[in-house]
């Protein structure tokens, strides 16, 4: 008799361990293991940039030197376009003016009552602050001393904190926006992102006060931050039942639609056939 009963209970067993591995636990833990691999792939290059910076790789230290004096002496040559410059990096592209537009869509998103995408949002440009300025005191890499400087900017070199902000802030911008924008017209924002990202870049090592390798550092580092709080965002929807996103649909499209954009997904009505 103990043997039928413990043969009677092996499917039932198994049954309950399937179950398990199937349920609310297992898709979160798998969710979780994809967040955190993704997070981890999208470090790794900022990582090999650290190294490479802290180890001064002569082949890096080199294109660092020779784009730095090459751009200086065509800073020296136009002082006019140093002033072009200078608007751009300081006004327009300039850290604050990215974190007063991001902080307009939060509260623009709370009018909405889109409470966590407005998280979101802030959290992701909050959080991409406070890195970079651990990361910059923690590396303490000297910026570019070059004769005759055209521009000063206080602080440690890397990673570039306007690249930085720049590519956090027009993240947020693109992944919450893009949704309102007609498919036929959701080029223009991309190429302004684009634009404001690689634009920042550039002037900050034509004046003189980043190295390239800073810059490239501030956009990684940047982009790690954004996909590790996406990836978070994207884990809220699934336990909604939301369908999953992509990038050029943005980060929530329901945003575009009248009403709570936060309401609970309806299942869908099982099909007559």
């Amino acid at each position: 008799m103990a043997k039928r009963t413990t043969r009677s209970r092996r499917p039932g067993t198994v049954r309950a361990l399937l179950a398990r591995h199937s349920g609310p636990d297992a898709a979160f833990g798998r969710r979780l293991v994809l967040a955190v691999t993704a997070t981890a792939a999208v470090a790794v290059p900022f990582a090999l940039a650290l190294v490479l910076v802290e180890s001064r790789w002569p082949p890096l230290y080199r294109l660092d030197r020779t784009t730095a004096e090459r751009l200086h002496r065509t800073a020296l040559e136009h002082p006019a376009w140093v002033r072009v410059l200078d608007f751009f990096t300081g006004v327009v592209w300039d850290p604050v003016t990215m974190r007063l537009l991001v902080a307009a869509l939060v509260v623009w998103l709370l009018t909405r009552r889109a409470w966590r995408l407005a998280t979101w949002a802030g959290v992701t440009a909050t959080s991409g602050a406070l890195i970079g300025f651990l990361v910059k005191n923690v590396v303490e890499r000297a910026r570019p001393h070059l004769p005759e400087p055209v521009a000063h900017a206080p602080g440690f070199s890397f990673p570039s904190g306007h690249a930085m902000t720049a590519m956090t802030s027009c993240a947020v911008l693109l992944l919450v926006l893009l949704p309102l924008v007609p498919r036929a017209w959701r080029a223009l924002p991309w190429a302004l992102a684009a634009a404001a990202v690689l634009g920042v870049g550039y002037t900050r090592v034509a004046l003189g006060v980043h190295w390239v390798s800073d810059v490239v550092g501030g956009w990684l580092l940047g982009i790690a931050v954004v996909t590790a709080t996406t990836l978070a965002f994207e884990a809220w929807r699934a336990d909604t039942g939301r369908p999953r996103t992509t990038v050029s649909e943005g980060l929530e499209p329901e945003i575009s639609s009248a009403g709570d954009p936060e309401a609970p997904s309806r299942p869908t009505a099982p099909s007559a056939l």
